[in-house]
C-alpha cells in the first residue's frame, strides 16, 4: 500500500465523523493520494523544498481492482494537473470551492460533503500548492521563494518527476496542465519546461504533454488593466472625469513598463486596481455583480486542523496559508507579476500542443475581453488572423434554456466565453465548465449553431421576446 493513499478525512473540523475513500473491508470509493515530494533548493545540497499534491483517480477506474489489472484503462485516461493563482493561492481553494469532488459548507462546523461536478468523473486530477510558499508547501530554513517563471517551471517539474516515481502508472497519462488567474503564467512556462526536458536527455521521466487550459488568465496585465478601466466605466462604476483620471495614470504604468522599471509598473497597476474598485464602492474585480468575493467559509480552519493535516500526511507544523496578489510568495515575484506571458502561448500553439483559453463574462480582472484581444494577436503573429476572425463563433445550446458559451475553434486552439460566470467558472458554472473540459480532452462536439449561416434561426425563435 502506498505511504501517500488517502483512507478517509474529517466529514467536519471536530472530526466527529469522517468521509471515507478507500475501505479496505466493503465498498471501494475512490483512489486518492496526498503528501509532498521533496525536491533540492537552490540555497544548498541540504536545503529542501517540499511541495504539496493532493490526488483523484478517475472515477472510470475501479478502485476494487489492483492497478496492474486495470493498466490500459489507468493510462488511457487523461491526468489534469489543476493550478490556483493567486499568487499565493492554495489549489485546495479550487479542490473545495471549485472543480474537485469534495466541496465545504460555508458554516462554523466547516462540513465537508461529496459533489457531483467534480472534475475527476472522467479524468485522473491532481492539485498542486505551488511555489513554494504557498497552502501545504514550504522550503526548508532558510526560506526559499522563487522570483521568475525558470525557476518555478523547473522545481515543479522536479516535482512531478518525484510524482511519478511514486507512482509510474500513471506517467504514460495524457497530461493537461491546467490552472486559472495567475495560473496564466504558471501553466504555459510549466508545459514549456516539461516540452523541454522531454526534448533532453538528462534522465528524467518523458511526460506525456498534451495540451494546457487555462481560465481567466491573468496573461499580458498591460491589456488587462486597460481592459478593467474601460469595464468599470462601461458598467456605471466610473463617471467620465475619474476614468479620463485612471487613463492618465495608465500612461504612467506604460511608461514603467516600457522601461521595464517592473517595481513601479507593481506600484503604479496595484494603485490603478485600488482605485478603480474604490471609485466603484469596493465591487469585487473577480465578478462586477457582487461587492465580495467567493466565500472561503472555513477551509482554513479545517485544513489546519490536526487531524486533516494526519490524514493528508502533512507535517504537524506546517501551517496552510493561502493569499492573493499579496505576502511573500507575490513579493517575491514582482518582476514577473506585470511582465507580459502571451509568447508562451504563440510557442505552445506552434508546438500543436492542445490549448484552450476560458472566460467568465463578468470579471473584470482577466476576462474575456483581454483573452479575446490576446488571441487575435497570437494568430496574427502566427499569420493566421484572417483564420481565426473568420472562424466560425459557435452559440453552443443546450435543450432548453439560455446558451451554454460561444465557442471558437481553429486546430489546436479552442476559446470559449461562459455567460453568467465570474472569475471562477467551475463555481459559478459547474455543470456547464466540466462538459466544456471534456468536450476538449475528449475531442467532443459542442452542440450549437452559427448564428451568420444563411437562414439559420435561433433554438426558439428570431422575432422579438415578449415580456
Amino acid at each position: 500500500m502506498s505511504p501517500d493513499l488517502v483512507d478517509s478525512i474529517p466529514a467536519n473540523i471536530l472530526n466527529t465523523q469522517r468521509i471515507e475513500f478507500f475501505i479496505e473491508k466493503g465498498t471501494k470509493k475512490v483512489r486518492s493520494y496526498a503528501g509532498h515530494v521533496h525536491v533540492d533548493g537552490t540555497k544548498g545540497e541540504k536545503n529542501k523544498n517540499h511541495l504539496f499534491y493532493w490526488f483523484f483517480e478517475s472515477r472510470t477506474c475501479n478502485p476494487r481492482i489492483p492497478v496492474g489489472e486495470q493498466r490500459d484503462l489507468i493510462t488511457s485516461t487523461p491526468l489534469v494537473i489543476w493550478l490556483n493563482g493567486g499568487p499565493g493561492a492554495s489549489s485546495l481553494l479550487g479542490l473545495f470551492l471549485e472543480n474537485g469532488p469534495l466541496s465545504i459548507a460555508d458554516d462554523a462546523a466547516g462540513t465537508v460533503s461529496a459533489t457531483s461536478t467534480t472534475w475527476n468523473q472522467e479524468a485522473h486530477v491532481v492539485y498542486w500548492d505551488q511555489p513554494i510558499g504557498t497552502g501545504y508547501s514550504y522550503s526548508d530554513k532558510p526560506e526559499e521563494y522563487v522570483q521568475d517563471e525558470a525557476t518555478l517551471s523547473h522545481m515543479f517539474w522536479q516535482g512531478l518527476q518525484e510524482f511519478f516515481r511514486l507512482h509510474p502508472e500513471y506517467v504514460a497519462c495524457p497530461l493537461y496542465v491546467c490552472g486559472e488567474s495567475y495560473a496564466g503564467k504558471y501553466v504555459p512556462a510549466i508545459a514549456l519546461e516539461i516540452d523541454r526536458q522531454n526534448g533532453t536527455d538528462t534522465g528524467g521521466q518523458h511526460l506525456n504533454l498534451k495540451g494546457i487550459a487555462v481560465g481567466n488568465g491573468w496573461i499580458k496585465p498591460e491589456l488587462s488593466l486597460r481592459v478593467l478601466i474601460d469595464y468599470a466605466y462601461t458598467t456605471g462604476f466610473l463617471g467620465i472625469s475619474q476614468k479620463e483620471s485612471l487613463d492618465k495614470t495608465y500612461v504612467y504604468f506604460q511608461e514603467a513598463l516600457a522601461g521595464k522599471n517592473m517595481e513601479e509598473a507593481n506600484r503604479i497597476g496595484n494603485a490603478l486596481v485600488d482605485r478603480t474598485v474604490a471609485y466603484g464602492g469596493h465591487f469585487d474585480v473577480y465578478d462586477v455583480r457582487r461587492w465580495d468575493d467567493l466565500p472561503m467559509g472555513a477551509l482554513s480552519s479545517y485544513l489546519n486542523s490536526a487531524e486533516v493535516k494526519k490524514s493528508l500526511h502533512v507535517p504537524a507544523n506546517t501551517v496552510w496559508q493561502s493569499a492573493d496578489d499579496k505576502g511573500p510568495v507575490t513579493e517575491n515575484l514582482l518582476a514577473d507579476n506585470m511582465a507580459d506571458a502571451s509568447g508562451l502561448y504563440a510557442q505552445l500553439v506552434e508546438k500543436n500542443y492542445k490549448t484552450l483559453l476560458y472566460t467568465g463574462n463578468f470579471d473584470t480582472a482577466c476576462g474575456y475581453r483581454s483573452t479575446e484581444e490576446i488571441l487575435d494577436e497570437l494568430m496574427k503573429q502566427g499569420g493566421r488572423q484572417a483564420e481565426w476572425r473568420d472562424a466560425t463563433r459557435l452559440i453552443w445550446t443546450q435543450a432548453q434554456g439560455d446558451p451554454k458559451g460561444f465557442v471558437r475553434n481553429v486546430g489546436n486552439l479552442t476559446q470559449v466565453a461562459v455567460p453568467d460566470s465570474g472569475h471562477q467558472v467551475p463555481a459559478f458554472q459547474p455543470e456547464i465548465c466540466r462538459e466544456m473540459l471534456y468536450n476538449w480532452l475528449f475531442d467532443r462536439p459542442f452542440p450549437g449553431y452559427d448564428p451568420e449561416r444563411t437562414g439559420e434561426q435561433t433554438p426558439e425563435d428570431t422575432g422579438p421576446r415578449k415580456a
